[in-house]
This record gives C-alpha cells, sequence and structure tokens, in this order.
C-alpha cells in the first residue's frame, strides 16, 4: 500500500496553480487524509511564475516531502525555476502541457529520467471544454482524480463551492473542463498508477495555515490590538486580525510604516491592553529600537517574525530559518529577549499562546520566529482542544503598592506590579533611560547594574522551562539530531526513517529558542558521540548559538544550507549513516592494539 503522494505544479501566473493545489488539499480534508500544501513563487511577488506541492496520507504528514511522486509543468521555463523545490527523480511520473513542443524523450531534466513521461494538450483541452485558457487548472484536476484516484465528488464539490457566487454558468464551464481531463485520463491509463487508499475513518479535521492560526491563538490569548505594517510573508496576520478581532471588542491599526505600527502596539500594551504586532526580517530591523524600549520599560509585546529569505530584501517569497541571531541579539546593551518558534502549522497555535503567556508573566517583548513555509503552507491538522491551555495576565498592582507606587520595585522574582494609564496612585514614567524603582532617570552605575540584574534574572524559571522541549527517541542512542522550526518536520520523519533503518537516535525540538536551556541540553547530549543540528541557515545560527551556551559534543556537526534549498528526510538518514560510520571507526581505532 503506498504511504503517500507528493504531487508539485507550476506554471505562469494566471495558470491557477496555487489555486488547484487549494482545491487538491480541500478534497482530501473532506475525505479524511492529512495534507499538507506549500506554495512558492517568483521573487516579483505578483505576476510571474507559481508554484505548489500537496502531499497527502492516511498518516500524519510532517513535512512537503521529499522527490515528487507526481509533477505537473505548464510550462518548463517555469517549472524550472523552482529548482530543488520541485525535485524530480527516478519514480516520478511528469505531466506536462503538449502545446511546450518539448518531446518527451527530450525533456529538460538534466541527469534525470523521470519513471514515466505523458504530455497532454492541456491548454487545447480547456479552451475545448470550457471556452478559455483560464479552465487550465481544472482539466488538471480531472487529470490528477483520475489517474491518481482523488475522489472526484470531493473535488466537484470544491470547485462548486469556489465558482457558485460567480454564477451557475462558470461552475458549469469548470465542471466540463474537470469532467475533459478525466475522460482524457480514463482512455490513456499511465503505466505506473499510484494511489493512496481513503482512511478508515474520517475524524473531523481543520485546514487552514500558520499565518492564520497564529492570528487566531493571539485572539484567545486575549490580544486586544494589533499595530502593524503589510510585508510578505507575513501580511494574513493583520489580515485575519482585521476581519476578527474587533468581534472580540479588539482593534487593528494599519500604521504608516513598520515603526509605526510597533509603536502603538507598545502604546496599548503601556495602556494595558495585550498587544502585537507582526512582520518579516527588513521590518523587524525598523522595529528593534522600540523592541529594546519594551525590555528597559518591561512593557509585554509579542513581535511575530515570519522568515523569509535574507539579507535585505533577500527573496521575499521563500523560507529561511536566518533570522535567529536578529531576534535574540539585535539590540544594544544587555537584553535578554525570549524567543519562541513553531514546528508546524498546528504547533502555532500553542506557541502564540505561550508567547502572549510569557510576555504577560515577564512583562517583556517575546518574539515569535514563524517561517514562510509554515506561515503560508496549508495544513489539514486536528481540531485544537483549547481546554488545556491557561491564559496568564499581568501582574496589577494592589492596594498597598500604590500608596508609594514603585514600577520598577526590586522584588525576589525581578517581576514588579504594572500599573497603567488611569489607574488611581499608578503614575510612572516608562522612558528608554535607565532609571530607579519610581521610573526616575539615573546615571548611577550601582543602580544599572541592579536593575540589568533585575531584567535578566527574572527569566531564570524561563531557562529550565522543560515543557517548551520536545524529545523523542532512546535516552542512550549514540546518534542526535536537533532541530527547529519548519525543519523540525524534516527531522521527525528522518527519525522515523532512520529507526526502520537500524539507526539509534534521538531528536530534540525546542520550542524556546532563547533563552537557552542550559541544563536539558546538557541531559540530552550525555552519552550522544555523533548528530547533526539541521536547520535553513547558511551560517547555521542555532548550532552556533548552541555552542555559546551548551558543551556540544565534538561529533555533532551543523548540517545547513540557505533557504529555498528544502531538506529531504532521506538525506537526513544518509548523513546519520555516516555519522554512525564514523562512531563505528573511532570504536575501531581504540581496539587496534598499540605497538
Amino acid at each position: 500500500m503506498n504511504r503517500d503522494l507528493v504531487i508539485g505544479m507550476a506554471g505562469s501566473g494566471g495558470d491557477g496553480i496555487v489555486s488547484a493545489g487549494e482545491s487538491l488539499i480541500a478534497a482530501c480534508a473532506t475525505e479524511g487524509y492529512h495534507a499538507m500544501m506549500t506554495k512558492s513563487f517568483g521573487p516579483q511577488i505578483r505576476g510571474g511564475e507559481s508554484s505548489c506541492r500537496v502531499r497527502f496520507s492516511r498518516a500524519p504528514v510532517l513535512n512537503p516531502g521529499g522527490a515528487l511522486h507526481v509533477a505537473v509543468a505548464l510550462n518548463w521555463d517555469d517549472f524550472l525555476k523552482f529548482g530543488a523545490e520541485l525535485p524530480i527523480d527516478g519514480n516520478t511520473v511528469v505531466i506536462y502541457e503538449a502545446a511546450t513542443g518539448v518531446d518527451p524523450d527530450d525533456l529538460p531534466l538534466v541527469g534525470v529520467s523521470p519513471a514515466e513521461v505523458v504530455a497532454v494538450p492541456i491548454g487545447e483541452m480547456a479552451r475545448k471544454s470550457a471556452g478559455t485558457d483560464k479552465a487550465k487548472n481544472t482539466v488538471v484536476l480531472g487529470l490528477l482524480s483520475e489517474w491518481f484516484g482523488i475522489p472526484a465528488d470531493a473535488l466537484l464539490r470544491g470547485i462548486r463551492k469556489k465558482f457558485e457566487k460567480k454564477g451557475e454558468k462558470l461552475v458549469e464551464a469548470n465542471n466540463q473542463a474537470f469532467a475533459c481531463g478525466s475522460d482524457y485520463a480514463r482512455e490513456n491509463p499511465l503505466m505506473l498508477a499510484r494511489s493512496v487508499p481513503l482512511p478508515a475513518k474520517r475524524n473531523k479535521k481543520m485546514l487552514t495555515d500558520g499565518n492564520d492560526l497564529c492570528a487566531a491563538a493571539a485572539i484567545f490569548a486575549g490580544c486586544e490590538f494589533f499595530g502593524g505594517y503589510p510585508i510578505t510573508p507575513s501580511t494574513e496576520v493583520m489580515q485575519f486580525l482585521t476581519r476578527e478581532i474587533w468581534k472580540y471588542g479588539g482593534a487593528v491599526l494599519q500604521a504608516e510604516d513598520e515603526i509605526a505600527g510597533i509603536g502603538a502596539a507598545f502604546g496599548a500594551s503601556f495602556g494595558g491592553k495585550k498587544a502585537m504586532t507582526a512582520s518579516s526580517g527588513p521590518g523587524i530591523s525598523l522595529k528593534t529600537e522600540i523592541m529594546g524600549l519594551a525590555t528597559i520599560a518591561e512593557i509585554p509585546l509579542v513581535i511575530v517574525n515570519v522568515q523569509r529569505g535574507g539579507p535585505s530584501t533577500g527573496i521575499p517569497t521563500k523560507s529561511e530559518q536566518a533570522d535567529l541571531f536578529q531576534a535574540a541579539f539585535s539590540a544594544h546593551g544587555d537584553v535578554v529577549r525570549p524567543v519562541l518558534a513553531p514546528t508546524s502549522v498546528a504547533d502555532t497555535f500553542e506557541v502564540t499562546v505561550n508567547a502572549f503567556n510569557i510576555a504577560e508573566r515577564y512583562q517583556t517583548p517575546v518574539v515569535i520566529l514563524s517561517d514562510q513555509e509554515i506561515a503560508q503552507r496549508k495544513e489539514v491538522i486536528d481540531v485544537i482542544d483549547t481546554s488545556k491551555f491557561k491564559i496568564e495576565e499581568r501582574l496589577l498592582p494592589g492596594a498597598s503598592d500604590l500608596e508609594d507606587y514603585r514600577r520598577f520595585r526590586f522584588t525576589e522574582n525581578g517581576v514588579s506590579p504594572i500599573s497603567h494609564p488611569g489607574m488611581k496612585g499608578g503614575n510612572y514614567l516608562g522612558s528608554g533611560i535607565e532609571h530607579n524603582e519610581h521610573g526616575d532617570p539615573t546615571a548611577s552605575g550601582r543602580l544599572h547594574a541592579k536593575m540589568n540584574e533585575k531584567r535578566i534574572s527574572k527569566f531564570d524559571p524561563l531557562r529550565t522551562d522543560n515543557s517548551l522541549f520536545s524529545i523523542e527517541g532512546a535516552d542512550n542512542a549514540p546518534l542526535a539530531l536537533v532541530s527547529w522550526g519548519s525543519t523540525a518536520g524534516i527531522c521527525r520523519e528522518a527519525l522515523r526513517l532512520a529507526g526502520e533503518q537500524g539507526l539509534q537516535v534521538k531528536l530534540i525540538v525546542p520550542q524556546l529558542i532563547y533563552p537557552v536551556n542550559e541544563d536539558i541540553y546538557k541531559r540530552f547530549f550525555a552519552g550522544v558521540e555523533a548528530g547533526l543540528v539541521v536547520e535553513q541557515s547558511h551560517l547555521g545560527q542555532f548550532y552556533r548559538l548552541l555552542r555559546m551556551y551548551v558543551d556540544v559534543p565534538g561529533g555533532i556537526a551543523s548540517f545547513c544550507r540557505s533557504g529555498s534549498n528544502p531538506f529531504d528526510p532521506a538525506e537526513v538518514v544518509a548523513q546519520l549513516h555516516e555519522k554512525a560510520l564514523e562512531i563505528q571507526r573511532r570504536s575501531a581505532d581504540t581496539r587496534v592494539p598499540q605497538e
């Protein structure tokens, strides 16, 4: 039985490639499959080439998968621009537009021989059945449904839902295009058919993406204000909140720029409201000064950074994990700023709630390091059980505190009661200058040292919070994997594959990236002889961050690469095999008799 099916498609803007992918994953969701869809665009964001890949399975889907089982190319120039994002190998069935004029024996795939190649007159079929080239994506859905066993009823229901508001005529045209594709596939069967049997049981599921779930979690956590500015690939957070937060008494301000956006969020939090902003790397650079202000003024604030390719404007439409140093260290002075990272769409809900709780508990800015893949990919996930979450609120001053209110009073745990404007007796100066307990400016070196200690030591409980980590595999495994963010799903599947191949491996995935929990890594690395830190960053930023605080075993290597170059679980396993051989060679060397 086939475990899963991975379908990748690419074409020009207007070909409806992403729309076809959304129809596929929606059909998978209604049929009870686990599924994931990623989408990718050219650097111009709009009007250029676009692609998507959909992976569905009866079992949970942890990542977009490796080489495609099915590749659909409406235009070879566009398809090839996505390179490693749409890899083809000897098991791939390639379907392409016959009008490209490329001979099936002469595909522009250097060094690769697909399992089967089919040229289909997709554009001609769309014009004949629906009267327009715009129905090419629907023809493709008909082909895929018949050739690969994707339930037609579910796809047709999705087509109706998508087009019924535009009129029955358009619905019927797309139905005809779908039937044309299905009929063609039936009359021209593949030599290598592949399908995934329907799930035995259809549990209720959700189809959503990381940005929408982040925004929904913010509302659930009590967020009442969002201040921001649109930037790819984080804009959907603001769009969701604009539609929904007012229903819960909140407000959204789309500011004139990134600085004004975080400034407004800071002001809302100073005024007693839970607040958030969201951006990507270039926007976070602009927000840094006010993030520092939130640190010294001890103001709760959640900052979402949906990472994309950098530096500078970089690659706006591609995922990367290279903003870690920026998140942890982009501050002047001695600053500790908590950084959390989701590992999947579903995980984004919990991470966002935790970020608000940590911000309120410690009166601090907190960064959520999402990335383009998690933020914009769609996943079929289980319905979230919100009853398991506890929502925390900031520590307010009591009557005795307000008799002689000292906003920055030194306390045993470093957290001082925080008032808000209008609270009688709670006035204080919350500025960016160093201050005494009342908030009055000071240039005292002694007070500055005490305030630094207050602001930093209050995170001691967070540094030992093991609930923010996931560890899998045998405790005594000699091989280790460390990963975070969107690459964690790759490593979770690699862990399973490695076990099937007889390798003894364990995996740690942190939700809390910074400050570093030194104790949990010390215990995790005990007995480990070799392994990998896997991340999508040219410098291997997380590997370097760990080595700043943790005695990482010498056999642990950085396995990293720049964004837009995804990992395959199989190549992670191949690297683990190499590490296992290294251990064996070292063991053999110690047994060689010495002369």
